[in-house]
């Protein structure tokens, strides 16, 4: 492998209420272009002083193009370990499309943790965020409890850079939330999406990348769960088997959260007012800061909580409709399993059959979808790759 990309840490930038941190990255069709993370001042103190975050950051788009990476600056040697079967992981997932790379860099050093022993999480407002911290900050988890005491709330990760209103009110409901308990907001920007990777691929190591970067501060970083241990699904960005991966001597990065559930979770934020009230699950509808209450993901939180016996939350401002849950579409297997998750929780919660037969109706349907175009999609897929594969 000739090609390769070449990575330069640039200079902080500073005004009175902001920093300005990130790298450079030059290679083979890429012009050398600039990716920052911008986040309040006070963090100075806490940004990382190795090439640690940068590396996470560019590491997809090498073992895509693929071409190996040479980062000018210092890298922990404990996270490059890490890094050969992170990358191992992903080639063998998905053989067509990454490759394993070298990676090198001026120099290997292994910075000092973070004496404060605090730990940072990545928090969206959703779900699964939401349980993570909440159980860190309210739940007696004895050996497993993480001293929690800050989360960061990304904007370019599911709101784009170019809706600043949207963030904004959807970073003052964030703060509400981690306020009442106790946890202090941090909001990044980052224009890690210009690199141009897959991000059902790439996000985990894009937060994973944010996380770091703040190791100056903190020992560890949690990462909420997507998926349960009894529903895994390999190859989405985040999961238990790869996550771990991304971690440093310095900075341990953990998936938290995958013993339980989506209703679990559900019954558990139940007792916490400020969610009730703040909750955004959704990712598809127009105001990025509110629920649409119509996609498959509004649709489900609704059918949890009110199976939770908590009836319809302050943060939907419409219930769902057995039509809307007959049209659930899940087009995989794990999909389908989230939808006897579903019906498995409207036994529990004693729904009323009319709202059980459309869940059953919706696992009809999605089965049927995969016995008619799974095969299909199958074939297609095999097709596109075999030049690669061979």
């Amino acid at each position: 492998m000739n090609s390769k990309f070449h990575l330069w840490p640039v200079e902080i930038t500073r005004n009175a209420e902001q920093i300005t941190t990130g790298f450079s990255l030059q290679g083979p069709g890429l012009e050398r272009k600039a990716f920052w993370y911008r986040l309040p001042a006070a963090c100075q103190s806490a940004l990382a002083q190795s090439c640690d975050p940068y590396l996470l950051a560019a590491l997809f788009k090498a073992m895509r193009t693929p071409a190996d990476l040479v980062v000018h600056g210092a890298l922990s040697p404990s996270l490059l370990r890490n890094l050969e079967e992170y990358q191992t992981a992903w080639a063998m997932w998905y053989p067509g499309i990454y490759s394993h790379i070298e990676i090198q860099a001026d120099s290997e050093l292994e910075p000092p943790q973070a004496s404060s022993g605090a730990v940072v999480s990545g928090f969206s407002g959703g779900l699964d965020s939401s349980f993570t911290v909440f159980r860190h900050r309210r739940q007696d988890l004895g050996r497993s409890r993480q001293n929690l005491t800050a989360a960061v709330f990304v904007h370019g990760f599911d709101i784009s850079l170019s809706r600043v209103e949207a963030y904004q009110r959807a970073a003052l409901n964030a703060r509400v939330m981690l306020d009442s308990l106790g946890v202090e907001m941090i909001p990044m920007a980052m224009n890690l999406k210009q690199l141009g990777d897959n991000w059902d691929h790439s996000h985990a190591a894009a937060l994973a990348s944010c996380l770091m970067l703040l190791q100056g501060g903190f020992s560890a970083g949690l990462i909420a769960s997507s998926y349960p241990y009894s529903n895994l699904e390999m190859g989405w960005a985040s999961n238990p088997v790869t996550d771990w991966l991304l971690s440093s001597a310095s900075f341990q990065i953990i998936h938290d959260g995958a013993g339980f559930n989506r209703f679990e979770k559900i019954q558990a934020i139940s007792e916490w007012p400020a969610a009730l009230q703040h909750l955004r699950v959704c990712l598809r509808g127009e105001e990025r800061d509110k629920n649409c209450c119509r996609c498959r993901k509004c649709v489900r939180a609704i059918l949890y909580f009110r199976f939770a016996g908590c009836g319809l939350p302050p943060c939907f401002e419409r219930d769902a409709s057995d039509l809307q849950m007959l049209r659930m579409n899940y087009p995989s297997q794990a999909g389908i399993n989230i939808l006897h998750e579903i019906l498995e929780a409207a036994h529990t919660g004693h729904a009323p059959l009319s709202t059980r037969l459309a869940i059953r109706g919706s696992i009809f349907l999605n089965r049927l979808r995969m016995l008619v175009f799974g095969s299909r999609m199958f074939k297609v897929t095999k097709r596109i790759l075999r030049p690669r594969l061979s």
